[in-house]
């Protein structure tokens, strides 16, 4: 057993804690609280004079996928030789010893969501893993998280300027919604087969994992940037009635109430970079905190390698120097984020039950002076200064 004592608890699932306790067993958090009864024989870490709060989340990077320092052998984040491959998984192509990941360790990420990228209409399946560990498959949380899909410039750069499709975002959307038809007919199929084993169609990879769309299992995790791609991806999932995650949501500040009303949740950023890009023109700080404001769920990220994975504090801290209320940008890269991508039940805040994903800082979590000093991951040290 470990115990985290003396230290001010944002447990992020209430009122902060001064000089708390976190109890830890078998890698679950047992009992947070106040003067709480420490068995004999417990590890202490006494956190007298620091923060300790859950360990952050990183909700749409590429890291372990896109290794920033190898260019082709670090490289696997597009299959850009056909727009439609929503049957690639990411855990085939994450190497958990891509330098990404002590980085994040470095600045208090214990979880991630990485997956492919946005070149292809549909790119693949992303995942949630921790960030300490040498095998992947022992790092997953959950896999898949989502199914990504891409509108705005990036499949038509890719396969415009090769003359293929798409060229143009109607192109873009038609695709998209072409392999949902397809998914619903395979769907029927399933049904029919399940009564009739003579029916049954061959297995399609390309269609299982858009079935479990159509089913509501899964989300879209939809890359747009400007507003009328993000109304686009609302457009379809509309029309298929399927669950919208939307990811960058640059221009989201245009048109908040629309996605509040809907209760479709962003996972805003990276806004610590340029205008490298038509689209992101209107990029602004500013955008997570308008957002919050009426009423959208909000996770803020990194987009790592583009911004360093350890920039993810910086990042909400930056949002609230542009007007964000400093407990809803602590939300949006902790329990925000954790209900975005379906795990609220395991990460995102300190309470019994939950994994033991701490990290211990020796001042205000959004203060650029503070350090992170320990990263505790399911109840063990991955990271210590």
């Amino acid at each position: 057993m470990l115990a985290v004592i003396n230290g001010k608890i944002l447990t992020m699932a209430g009122p902060d804690i001064e000089k708390g306790t976190v109890l830890i067993e078998n890698g679950k958090i047992k009992e947070v609280g106040r003067n709480l009864e420490i068995p004999e024989g417990t590890e202490v870490i006494d956190a007298a004079g620091k923060i300790i709060m859950p360990g952050l989340i990183d909700a749409h990077c590429h890291v372990g996928i896109l290794e920033e320092v190898y260019r082709i052998e670090g490289n696997d984040i597009n299959e850009n030789t056909d727009p439609v491959t929503p049957h690639l998984r990411a855990i085939d192509a994450i190497n958990p010893e891509d330098r990404g990941f002590a980085d994040a360790l470095e600045g208090g990420v214990t979880t991630v969501v990485t997956g492919p990228g946005s070149g292809n209409v549909i790119g693949g399946e992303s995942l949630a893993m921790k960030t300490a560990g040498k095998i992947v498959d022992r790092m997953v949380i959950k896999t898949p998280v989502g199914l990504k899909v891409a509108f705005g410039e990036n499949p038509k750069r890719v396969y415009g300027s090769n003359q293929k499709t798409p060229m143009t975002r109607m192109a873009t959307a038609a695709l998209l919604r072409e392999q949902l038809v397809k998914a619903q007919n395979y769907m029927r199929k399933l049904e029919h087969g399940a009564k009739d084993p003579e029916k049954m169609p061959d297995r399609d990879l390309k269609m299982e994992i858009l079935v479990r769309v159509l089913t509501g299992e899964l989300p879209l995790r939809a890359h747009a940037h400007r507003a009328d791609d993000i109304m686009t991806a609302i457009r379809i999932a509309d029309e298929f009635k399927v669950q919208l995650v939307i990811e960058h949501c640059t221009e989201g500040f245009k048109i908040a109430d629309e996605l509040a009303r809907r209760n479709i949740p962003a996972i805003v950023g990276p806004s610590l970079t340029n205008r490298s890009k038509v689209e992101l023109q209107f990029r602004t700080h500013e955008n997570a905190g308008i957002l919050s404001r009426a009423g959208v769920k909000v996770a803020i990220m990194t987009d790592h390698p583009v911004i360093p994975i350890n920039y993810l504090s910086l990042s909400a801290a930056l949002a609230v120097k542009a007007g964000m209320d400093e407990k809803e940008a602590l939300k949006a890269i902790t329990v925000n984020a954790a209900e975005i991508i379906g795990l609220s039940d395991r990460i995102g805040s300190i309470e019994p039950g939950k994994d033991a994903d701490l990290i211990i800082l020796n001042g205000p979590p959004l203060e650029l002076k503070t350090r992170v000093e320990r990263v505790i991951i399911d109840g063990k040290t991955a990271y210590s200064c």
